[in-house]
């Protein structure tokens, strides 16, 4: 465009300049004139090529940017919903705990045991509990690189920021029950049973007969057990803590879930 306007002017000043030069009529203060005009056109028109042309990089630089921003959006919902998988895996398993735990504390306070392996297996489930831990590689990437400037939605940088908060909030009541089973689980089970026959029995068991070893347990081996408040109180705290955990848990995918429409939504807008 700027190249026809170019010839096109082009044109017109040799036309203009062989009819001054064959006219006596007009002055030399009106040529010169005429070459100033043609002078400022001259660089109206490279500002204006120099303008088109910032416009145009600024253009590629943007469409490259918003290239790496849905690259970034694809992946944290990958990571949401892998989370959200594992989310529900602890909840579920934690839930189980919960079962287990008030189960064990009914017996502590009287109701008769009738399956020795299934109450040996209650408390191993428990005795072997995880943390939790999210997969937020890419929201971490963000931070590290300097890049989360490159998601341009507030919702989904606000919402990223919140689950990271709601993360560390339940991994500190994470680190409460871990203190509360080190004090009220582990230090009394270390020292009262033989943790090789429980979990021989165990593995036995789930196993159904494939591994581990058919160790029978009986009321004899629990009795000391049953008496140990600690335990008792530990199995209480595992109620307890585990609800918390869980309603953190169920809010953090209730989250994920939100957050993961509102990235479809953004990346819609391709």
């Amino acid at each position: 465009m700027i190249k026809f306007f170019r010839n096109f002017r082009l044109i017109l000043m040799t036309e203009n300049n062989s009819s001054d030069l064959k006219d006596p009529s007009i002055s030399p203060k009106r040529r010169v004139m005429k070459y100033l005009l043609y002078a400022i056109g001259e660089i109206i028109l490279v500002v204006i090529g120099i303008l088109i042309a910032l416009q145009i990089n600024n253009n590629n630089d943007l469409r490259k940017e918003r290239v790496k921003e849905l690259h970034y959006l694809e992946n944290i919902k990958q990571d949401l919903i892998f989370n959200n998988q594992e989310l529900d895996r602890y909840i579920a398993i934690r839930n189980k705990c919960i079962e287990f735990a008030t189960s064990l504390i009914e017996h502590f306070e009287g109701k008769p045991i009738t399956d020795y392996n299934a109450f040996n297996a209650m408390g191993v489930e428990i005795y072997s509990w995880q943390k939790f831990h999210q997969n937020d590689n890419t929201f971490q990437e963000l931070l590290n690189s300097g890049n989360l400037s490159l998601i341009t939605n507030d919702s989904i940088k606000s919402m990223l920021q919140n689950l990271e908060a709601l993360y560390k909030i339940m991994k500190s009541e994470e680190e409460h029950f871990r203190f509360d089973t080190e004090t009220l689980i582990y230090e009394p089970l270390y020292r009262l049973m033989d943790l090789d026959q429980l979990v021989n029995n165990y593995v036995y068991n789930v196993s159904d007969g494939q591994e581990g070893e058919n160790i029978e347990l009986n009321a004899d081996y629990f009795k000391d057990y049953l008496k140990e408040i600690k335990l008792k109180n530990g199995f209480a705290m595992t109620v307890l803590e585990f609800g918390v955990l869980n309603s953190q848990l169920e809010e953090m995918k209730q989250m994920s879930e939100k957050l993961i429409e509102i990235i479809d939504e953004e990346m819609e807008k391709k």
